[in-house]
């Protein structure tokens, strides 16, 4: 069965940690919708990939997908600063819906006030955030808290993919 994931993200996304994991959850027959500001909005990546979001955040509710993508780079770090994503986001952490977060993805987790006592890694620089945040940090290619996935960098992508769609099998 098609699953529907919301993918957040602005300018200066990590590329690949976007268009990889969206491949691997479009093989596997699922639906990612891009999310941003707006609707229609070209999004440049850190490496100059272009995006374009497919729906504004105001245009969507969380109750409309099965999962949320939460790509790194610096684009979770702008996003946390708007109370419609934290609210999105808010959604999945608290209702324990499935939600994957790689490299600085994590930050927009400690806007939520959600982060104690769950499992995860996150990018170097991130993983002490969480931690003060209440996390419990692991410094692993993967972590599985439940439905949550996080990783930690580009080089994680295979094994973060892999289970990203193990977990919407499931």
């Amino acid at each position: 069965m098609t699953k529907k994931i919301a993918a957040i993200v602005t300018d200066l996304v990590e590329d690949v940690e976007l268009s990889s994991s969206k491949e691997a959850l479009e093989k596997d027959g699922n639906e990612v919708t891009i999310i941003s500001f707006e609707a229609d909005q070209e999004i440049t990546g850190k490496k100059g990939s272009k995006f374009k979001s497919d729906k504004s955040i105001d245009d969507v509710k969380p109750e409309d997908f099965d999962a949320l993508l939460i790509p790194g780079g610096f684009s979770p770090d702008q996003l946390r600063g708007d109370a419609r994503f934290v609210a999105f986001v808010t959604y999945f952490l608290d209702k324990n819906e499935p939600l994957f977060a790689i490299c600085h993805g994590p930050q927009i987790f400690i806007q939520t006030g959600l982060t104690k006592g769950r499992t995860m890694t996150a990018y170097t620089t991130v993983r002490p955030d969480v931690g003060y945040a209440g996390a419990i940090v692991k410094d692993e290619p993967v972590v599985v808290d439940n439905k949550l996935v996080t990783s930690r960098t580009p080089d994680d992508l295979p094994a973060f993919n892999e289970k990203i769609v193990e977990v919407l099998q499931a």
